[in-house]
């Protein structure tokens, strides 16, 4: 029996290229192995969208074509949209009394997000609760394995120690999941930030088109301390040859390229122009995808619902072994 795989998204937006190095290419890797199960976070999407969240069915739609434009494949991999499975805030409220305030307000990848948001009228409960429903999310699929960022490591850890306890109170229900991490554990922003986020505008999307990519990859930061094309300049902490390592395939020519630099005998025009045309190399097969997908609907629908259903059974199953195991199951219904 194959061992299981959940991890997922909010649906804020389309995906973009900190995704896809944080954990969707381990999923495409990992779907012919791994019995999968990718979770749309509608619900947890409402902490940004609560005012609006008529922008949720949109932007579950562009998930899901990022997802299939990767090439996540349906036949092997579940899209399962959060607030179609109610089983999951059922078991988020039971592991709300496993966990204290403190220990929420501890958590780093919380306190980070809520910076970024600069909430401005105090933080809603629904987001300090995200770590809880997020644990939810994982063990309720019994994920073995869960793909991430470096970012959400301390989510994991927070499922990892509720599971703990919800076995050790009332019987060994539950799995423990592993955090695995991507071949770059963070992608820095292309303003040269710790991370790319869609919040701070920093991104290159998975779907953007040409024009956009090389608008973006040419004003990337580079060596703040390198005036003139002809000074040495640094490579290390460069987003750009970050990207170059990452998305180049050519790796001869990112020496040269690291070389060149090292010695000042390249301009950082060079170095993003052969940036961009690796990224577009990258990407023009996964825009090729999104296309085709996005002027047939009715078929990403249908590979929602179909995910959504087969997620939904799962998710009855574990919660009918909950319920036995804090004998809550009651006879009278």
């Amino acid at each position: 029996m194959k061992k299981r795989i959940l991890t997922g998204d909010r649906p804020t937006g389309p995906l973009h290229l900190g995704h896809y190095v944080g954990s969707l290419q381990n999923r495409v890797r990992l779907q012919d192995e791994y019995d999968t199960y990718i979770l749309i976070a509608d619900i947890q999407a409402l902490t940004d969208n609560f005012e609006h969240p008529e922008t949720l069915a949109a932007n579950v739609f562009e998930v899901t074509l990022d997802y299939l434009a990767v090439g996540l494949d349906p036949e092997k991999a579940n899209f399962v949209v959060q607030s179609r499975v109610p089983e999951l805030c059922e078991l988020t409220i039971y592991f709300m009394n496993l966990v204290t305030v403190a220990t929420l307000e501890r958590n780093p990848t919380v306190k980070e997000e809520i910076k970024q948001r600069n909430f401005v009228r105090g933080v809603p409960v629904g987001f300090w609760s995200y770590p809880i429903s997020q644990a939810a999310d994982i063990t309720i699929f019994k994920a073995d394995l869960v793909p991430v960022g470096e970012d959400q490591l301390p989510m994991i850890e927070q499922a990892r120690e509720i599971v703990r306890r919800f076995n050790r109170l009332y019987d060994k229900v539950l799995i423990e999941p592993r955090a695995m991490l991507g071949s770059v554990p963070r992608l820095p922003g292309t303003d040269g930030g710790a991370k790319m986020s869609k919040s701070l505008g920093n991104c290159i999307y998975l779907g953007d088109p040409p024009d956009a990519v090389r608008k973006r990859v040419m004003s990337m930061f580079t060596d703040p301390t390198r005036i003139h094309p002809t000074d040495p300049g640094h490579v290390e902490g460069n987003p750009v040859f970050t990207y170059h390592d990452v998305f180049n395939a050519n790796k001869q020519e990112v020496e040269e390229l690291k070389d060149r630099y090292r010695k000042g005998t390249v301009g950082d025009v060079e170095v993003k122009q052969r940036l961009y045309d690796a990224l577009d190399g990258f990407l023009a097969p996964i825009r090729e995808r999104r296309d085709h997908y996005r002027h047939n609907p009715q078929q990403v629908y249908e590979i929602i619902r179909e995910g959504t259903a087969k997620g939904r059974a799962v998710a009855q199953a574990t919660m009918e072994e909950v319920r036995e195991a804090m004998k809550i199951a009651y006879r009278f219904d």
